[in-house]
């Protein structure tokens, strides 16, 4: 029998703030405060309302500006809501400013980020590299409050003669960030001597903006059981599997989704992911065709992989969820069909996006849709991969 108490967790709610500036249009703020609600629904939150300000330059005190900052207090205090998010970074005194005005917990997106990627994380590998992670974003803004992280320590004999309580956590913090690096170190040593030892064989890696369904086309692909679900970063740690198509074998591996304003401190920590990414002989670039932002989500991951080096390797774009596909109010020369009809494959092919990439396919993971065709393709280009990396192994032919 139960005692009447509710010990359900609270379902926190949150307003959203962008800026709109001379670098940000309303309707990229628009685009970005959607994906900040998509991803305080991941976090288990409710988004309740937006605010959009325009300004030439986010204020360095508030971000927005006092007036805005008011209007937004008001709200929260009448509404009574949990969390007000930001969708850009905020520096520790910018967050100490806002909430004495809110009277209530305030986030940025890095935060918000950071707190998906915690709860996600189910190995040992992804849980340390989170926690590096946040503590690397958690020290520059200590003077937001004094965290009284010597607990976990102890204190006695801890603090050196006038040493503040806030220089204390700043080196109690720098110790823990040198010992989760040590750590992924170690793992990233023992990762690294897994993929030498994984042979004479091509490596095959998925990429792709968070969402845009790597993990179904991972289990379509490899006959696994890869966790795959409608949120942001339902996978975190990096899964590799041999496959076999005909008589090919290849290594195929799953990695962490991108994002639009990903922390680079969080790029850093998930170095084992990049290193996959890095090794891998081909890269199937994953695209959401149905999201109206995916010619951005394209850009955003090209960028990424730019920045980590790997722009250059062999990759096929694969649209994906075209069974979702509905046609945008632009890009007329993509008129597929006119809202009666869905398109086909070959209208697709004969579309702009056919030509975003030299290599580039039409399907649906989830109703496998065209994979036939996609297995094919993959199979032919895993074959020339490995003529050209291994000339003289001529098993497969």
């Amino acid at each position: 029998m139960g005692n009447g108490i509710d010990t359900a967790p609270k379902i926190e709610r949150g307003v959203l703030v962008g800026l709109v500036t001379r670098d940000q249009s309303r309707e990229k703020v628009d685009e970005y405060l959607d994906e900040l609600s998509f991803l305080l629904e991941t976090a288990g939150g409710i988004p309740v309302k937006r605010f959009v300000q325009a300004l030439p330059n986010p204020d360095s005190r508030t971000y927005v500006g006092s007036g805005k900052l008011e209007e937004i207090a008001q709200y929260v205090q009448a509404e009574q809501i949990d969390l007000v998010i930001f969708d850009d970074e905020l520096g520790g005194s910018q967050i100490r400013n806002i909430e004495e005005v809110m009277g209530c917990r305030v986030l940025d997106r890095t935060n918000l980020i950071l707190d998906i990627f915690a709860k996600r994380a189910q190995t040992f590998h992804a849980k340390t590299q989170v926690e590096l992670a946040q503590y690397q974003y958690l020290l520059p803004r200590l003077t937001r409050l004094w965290t009284h992280l010597e607990r976990q320590r102890g204190g006695i004999g801890l603090r050196g003669p006038g040493e503040t309580e806030i220089e204390t956590d700043r080196r109690i913090i720098r110790d823990k960030i040198s010992l989760l690096k040590e750590r992924l170190k170690e793992i990233d040593t023992q990762q690294a001597i897994q993929r030498k030892n994984r042979g004479k064989m091509v490596r095959v890696a998925l990429v792709g903006y968070t969402n845009v369904g790597k993990s179904t086309i991972m289990n379509l692909i490899s006959k696994s059981d890869v966790f795959a679900e409608d949120k942001l970063f339902a996978t975190l740690d990096t899964t590799v599997r041999k496959v076999v198509i005909d008589n090919l074998p290849f290594l195929l591996s799953d990695t962490v989704g991108f994002i639009r304003k990903l922390p680079h401190n969080l790029i850093k920590s998930f170095k084992s992911t990049l290193d996959e990414l890095r090794e891998s002989d081909i890269l199937l670039h994953v695209v959401d065709i149905s999201h109206k932002d995916f010619e951005d989500q394209i850009k955003t991951v090209q960028q990424t992989l730019a920045e980590i080096g790997v722009s250059d390797k062999k990759t096929i774009m694969v649209f994906n969820k075209i069974d979702a596909y509905t046609e945008p109010d632009t890009h007329e020369e993509a008129m597929l069909y006119k809202g009666e009809v869905k398109p086909g494959i070959e209208q697709f092919k004969q579309s702009w996006m056919a030509n975003v990439s030299a290599n580039s396919i039409f399907i649906s993971a989830l109703e496998k849709t065209n994979y036939h065709e996609f297995r094919e393709l993959l199979y032919n280009e895993i074959r020339d991969m490995h003529a050209l990396k291994y000339p003289y192994d001529n098993f497969l032919y």
